[in-house]
């Protein structure tokens, strides 16, 4: 049973049986999963059936219908933006990947209706030292997270908080790279399983003349105060603002879905510019 409903697996039998479901489509029957993917050949129906649903059970992607397995993450392309809710993130970290650097703060804003409402903001004790750059550029230093919490105590909450949001970043690779190190650290071989939109990609996608898409530069164009920047508080806050910009711009072209707006960032290649996009 997963620990939240928004955690996934990140077993290799999960990840093998929604690589293989993604491959014929999103749905085969429990039979051939059993037989493809556990190598269990030619298994006894009700039998196959069992040992699915333990991996259904474990993982918010998969579902059973009749003795079908179907992947339910094909659906999320449908989501209507008017009718979901978003949680817009920033982290900081001890530096650029995880592992082995932690996280050291996050700032999480939700985006409802098309206004900026909920806050989750907190310090995090990274359990290791943070090196004098990055104390240099975030303005966060040992001793400001000496009696911060560790992950382990904010995860719960924070994933509460989540929900069953879209989660949205400025480079959401990043960001959910790390999140998902620590909540794996928390939930061993889980993470967050939420559908995701990333305002890099969206800027591209909407407002290519500008220079770059860094978080500073759309900040810019949109008029959206950037204030502390590089703290995770203030760059998640100016991020979410930014955000609905983009769902105001996303509707004046009829883009309505998830699925859409994904594509639309996706559909050009970009030269010459930081993925990073800081």
């Amino acid at each position: 049973m997963r620990p939240f409903p928004n955690l996934i697996s990140h077993s290799v039998l999960v990840r093998d049986t929604v690589n293989y479901l993604r491959a014929l489509g999103g749905k085969a029957p429990a039979v051939r999963i059993v037989d493809r993917v556990m190598k269990i050949r030619n298994p006894e129906p009700s039998f196959a059936l069992l040992l699915v649903s333990d991996l259904v059970q474990r993982d918010g992607r998969l579902a059973i219908v009749d003795d079908q397995i179907e992947l339910i993450e094909c659906r999320q392309d449908q989501i209507d933006l008017a009718e979901t809710d978003f949680v817009v993130l920033d982290v900081e970290t001890t530096g650029s990947k995880a592992p082995p650097c932690r996280v050291i703060e996050i700032g999480a804003f939700r985006v409802s209706g098309g206004q900026v409402t909920e806050k989750f903001h907190s310090l995090i004790d990274p359990e290791t030292p943070i090196p004098p750059f990055i104390a240099s550029l975030t303005g966060i230093d040992d001793m400001m997270v000496s009696d911060a919490p560790k992950f382990s105590a904010i995860a719960d909450n924070l994933l509460k908080f989540i929900g069953n949001s879209v989660v949205v970043a400025h480079n959401i690779e990043f960001d959910l790279g790390f999140l998902n190190h620590e909540i794996g650290r928390v939930y061993e071989d889980y993470r967050l399983g939420n559908p995701t939109l990333c305002t890099v990609q969206l800027s591209r996608g909407l407002i290519s003349e500008i220079e770059n898409h860094k978080l500073k530069t759309v900040a810019d164009y949109y008029a959206v105060e950037l204030i502390n920047h590089h703290r995770a508080g203030d760059d998640a806050h100016a991020t979410a603002k930014i955000f609905v910009r983009l769902l105001r711009e996303l509707e004046l072209i009829g883009v309505n879905n998830i699925g859409a707006a994904r594509r639309l960032g996706r559909r050009k290649k970009y030269v010459g510019e930081s993925t990073a996009a800081a």
